[in-house]
């Protein structure tokens, strides 16, 4: 053996080592991921794939036989008069709430930004509505509508005009769901844009102002808006989900009569009250895919304009 082996022996020596020390760090690592992909996988994937798996069967909850229908759930939900009213209920109420719950939240939250000594009291007068469950709220609601006992009727008929049916009213029912809907996210949206509004620096108003924007309007539409981009786009997609999973006021206000039914609702009749499992495993992949498909393209369409 001469001198010039001992480099390569050394050489491969370190290599290995280097080796070993890798595959340790990659198995604490994957030891530190494992609980977290473990509960990812046992709360969201093994679920989903019971849900397609039970989408293309006729399973009845508590039915002791089951056949595989293939895609005959799906093709039934476009065929269902109910599912497709729901779908049309839905889409009208997240078109009336999500421009009114992202544009009023923006307003408020600049009314409010520039308060001083009152700023707090209006934080929290505006996010009181998200810490209240939507279920009691909505009993409140109910009696605030009700056509003979309410206080909106009764401040109706004090000026001389007939008592409004809110909540039996075809015609009245998805708007007046969709002002509680607005009422609910404009206390959440406001949090969210008096943050952009904080992160913005003060420079950029000085400058803008300088360069001849001198009208708040102005500085609105150069500085404001445009650095509360990626804040908005946020509201916009989590506005538009929670429009898309009106549930609860449903529930308690009108139990889907009068021609109420929202998807969440009309899937929930369809998996508990009917007990149609498989029916409504196709029913919610329906759902998941509109509000997924939506999101989506929401993001990439705003991302375009949005400036970072």
């Amino acid at each position: 053996m001469t001198a010039t082996d001992f480099p390569a022996e050394t050489t491969m020596a370190t290599a290995s080592s280097r080796s070993r020390t890798d595959r340790r760090m990659a198995l604490r690592g994957l030891a530190f991921v494992a609980p977290a992909a473990l509960l990812l996988i046992a709360i969201y994937i093994l679920p989903m794939i019971v849900l397609a798996a039970f989408s293309v069967t006729d399973y009845q909850l508590g039915a002791l036989s089951i056949r595989f229908v293939g895609l005959q759930n799906f093709t039934a939900a476009m065929d269902d008069d109910v599912f497709m009213r729901a779908f049309a209920n839905t889409v009208l109420y997240a078109v009336i709430v999500i421009p009114f719950g992202v544009f009023l939240a923006l307003g408020v939250a600049l009314l409010v930004y520039n308060r001083k000594r009152s700023r707090a009291f209006w934080e929290v007068a505006y996010f009181l509505p998200v810490t209240a469950t939507l279920v009691a709220m909505a009993t409140v609601w109910q009696f605030l509508l009700h056509p003979s006992i309410g206080p909106v009727n009764a401040a109706i008929k004090w000026f001389g005009f007939e008592p409004v049916a809110f909540l039996s009213n075809p015609v009245l029912l998805i708007p007046t769901m969709a002002m509680i809907g607005i009422w609910q996210v404009l206390g959440f949206n406001m949090v969210l844009f008096l943050a952009g509004l904080t992160a913005i620096p003060k420079d950029l108003y000085e400058a803008a102002r300088l360069d001849g924007a001198r009208n708040p309007i102005d500085r609105f539409f150069t500085v404001t808006w445009p650095i509360l981009g990626p804040t908005t786009m946020f509201v916009v997609v989590t506005t538009s989900i929670s429009a898309f999973k009106v549930f609860e006021t449903v529930a308690v206000l009108t139990k889907g009569r009068f021609g109420s039914e929202t998807l969440l609702f009309n899937l929930y009749l369809e998996g508990f009250e009917y007990s149609n499992t498989g029916y409504a495993a196709a029913l919610t992949l329906i759902f998941l895919a509109i509000v997924l498909i939506l999101s989506i393209w929401q993001t990439v369409h705003m991302d375009r304009k949005v400036h970072y």
